[in-house]
């Protein structure tokens, strides 16, 4: 199966600033494309919520031993509410409940994977990953100039693919800090830089 197709993003807010973002995800530069993106995220929030209906519905039906509803009667009269009503009612709680939490994972997965560089001359260097879903946040390491001791443009050898990384050497650690570790993007000139932008030094 092949790699998804990585994109490169620079970016320079301030002379002493460079962040550079590898994503699977296609760009969304234009409107067109930010209503297509945002319009997945609604639908897939409302799906979430359509899920949890029905497994709150199911819930009120067989866990609640009174005669008063947990739901909202003006939540069961709408047309969401009765659909959840009768999904639940005719699936077994055996089969539904897997069916709904296979369905979550499914929703709340995120569909792309998106990593950075942030790269502050004369302070350090932040690396970002984003999570595998929506409900968790991206994991950050931010590394300061004192704690490097080398940045180094590395090859390594994936099935019979040369993939080039770029890796930090950090001070009382015995293993390398591997920036973009789940995409590797294409060799670029532009990370090349990277070094010199923190160190303030021509190569």
């Amino acid at each position: 199966m092949p790699a998804p197709i990585c994109t490169l993003r620079k970016l320079e807010p301030t002379p002493t600033t460079v962040s550079f973002t590898v994503s699977t995800r296609a760009p969304i530069e234009t409107l067109q494309a930010r209503l297509i993106h945002y319009g997945f995220l609604a639908v897939r929030f409302l799906l979430v919520a359509q899920v949890l209906l029905v497994l709150w519905t199911k819930w009120d039906s067989t866990m609640v031993h009174s005669n008063q509803a947990t739901i909202p009667q003006w939540l069961s009269d709408t047309p969401t509410g009765q659909w959840a009503a009768m999904l639940a009612n005719a699936a077994a709680v055996r089969y539904l409940v897997p069916i709904c939490v296979f369905s979550m994972w499914i929703l709340v997965r995120r569909e792309y994977t998106e990593e950075s560089l942030l790269v502050l001359r004369g302070l350090g260097v932040e690396t970002t990953t984003s999570s595998s879903t929506y409900l968790s946040t991206a994991t950050t390491r931010f590394i300061p100039t004192t704690s490097i001791q080398d940045i180094f443009i590395h090859e390594a050898f994936k099935g019979f693919e040369v993939r080039f990384y770029l890796a930090i050497v950090v001070e009382d650690e015995e293993d390398v800090v591997v920036v973009f570790p789940v995409r590797t993007p294409a060799y670029s000139p532009e990370i090349k830089l990277t070094r010199t932008r923190l160190y303030c030094r021509d190569e």
